[in-house]
């Protein structure tokens, strides 16, 4: 099947007039709809004999929400959405005084085995197109009032490595910023990644100010190869040189996750090796409280450690703030609503 939302305004005009004889002044008014998340039933301006016809061979949305959960604490929100191809990803919406923030995943499922990720658990099963990625902003988008934009910013941090898909995510960030389309800046996009360091630095080479953010978790090369893999390939040192190149080339500064696993990276010698290696970099350390997955056995570090750690890295001189959680109730982390729904399905 073909995914129309794949297409920019120009793509869909010469795909259309190419092969339904379709008039560019109709291509712009498809386009219109697939903006706002409307199927083919609803585009009530077009004739009905070109949306059956259509219906025969593309996809007008790309992600559809079938399931939304709630969060009764803060008003988060987490979606099921499901693919042409009956796979399903997830997605979480997070409200917050200056907008709504929506995290989207790259791939279904991922391969890069991060040990405190429910995404990974079952490993790959495919990359996402640049238009399912661009999907699942478009039908959060359109639970708004249709008068303002509903999604504010846009997080690259739902299941799959968006670097590891990087051509699709790379498309996605020209239809999701494009003024024909819904024209979000660049500036309210963030891209979350392990560290694949090579794609690192070719996006630091592209014409974008992302937001780019380094999932690292340890300063400790032989540690952190135990729940990134991905240290495999490219030592820590290796990652924060990547993100010193991307400062270089963007002006923007790079943000450090770091989430404190209890007797596994919490420790004054981990601030002190943490901060040793950002020392002189322009970053910002976010300190995360473990969500927890059942699956992985791993336990969150306490309250009262989590805030030791903060104050150690205030006072070797490194800028670091907790990050505020949300959606406990709701399943928050990566992969488990997902997860979850594949069991009931079995």
């Amino acid at each position: 099947m073909i995914l129309l939302q794949d297409y920019n305004l120009n793509e869909l005009t010469d795909f259309l007039t190419a092969n339904y004889n379709v008039k560019p002044f109709v291509a712009k008014q498809i386009f219109g709809w697939l903006n706002k998340s409307v199927d083919f039933d609803g585009m009530t301006n077009v004739s009905k004999q070109l949306r059956e016809q259509l219906k025969q061979d593309c996809v007008a949305v790309s992600a559809k929400i079938v399931r939304t959960l709630t969060s009764q604490i803060d008003g988060t929100q987490k979606f099921l959405f499901e693919l042409y191809d009956g796979n399903v990803i997830e997605g979480v919406l997070m409200k917050y005084k200056y907008g709504n923030t929506l995290c989207v995943s790259s791939q279904v499922g991922c391969r890069m085995g991060c040990k405190f990720c429910a995404s990974t658990l079952g490993g790959l099963v495919r990359n996402l197109s640049a238009g399912e990625i661009l999907g699942q902003v478009l039908s959060v988008n359109a639970l708004g009032d249709g008068q303002n934009r509903y999604v504010t910013n846009i997080v690259l941090m739902g299941s799959g490595e968006p670097l590891d898909n990087f051509d699709n995510v790379i498309k996605f960030l020209h239809l999701v910023t494009s003024e024909q389309g819904i024209n979000i800046s660049s500036r309210n996009i963030s891209l979350s990644t392990c560290g694949v360091v090579p794609k690192m630095r070719e996006l630091a080479e592209m014409d974008f100010s992302l937001n780019l953010t380094l999932s690292l978790h340890n300063a400790f090369d032989d540690q952190r190869k135990q729940i990134m893999p991905i240290t495999n390939a490219y030592s820590v040192e290796e990652a924060v040189d990547a993100c010193k190149y991307y400062f270089q080339k963007t002006g923007r500064r790079v943000i450090v996750e770091y989430t404190l696993i209890d007797g596994q990276n919490d420790s004054y010698s981990h601030a002190l090796k943490l901060a040793s290696l950002l020392r002189g970099v322009s970053v910002h350390v976010n300190i995360i409280a473990l969500n927890p997955v059942k699956e992985t056995g791993l336990k969150g570090t306490s309250e009262n450690t989590l805030k030791k750690f903060l104050q150690y890295l205030t006072k070797l001189g490194i800028s670091a703030t907790r990050r505020r959680t949300m959606g406990q109730d709701i399943e928050g982390a990566c992969g488990q609503l997902r997860r979850r729904y594949l069991e009931e399905q079995q």
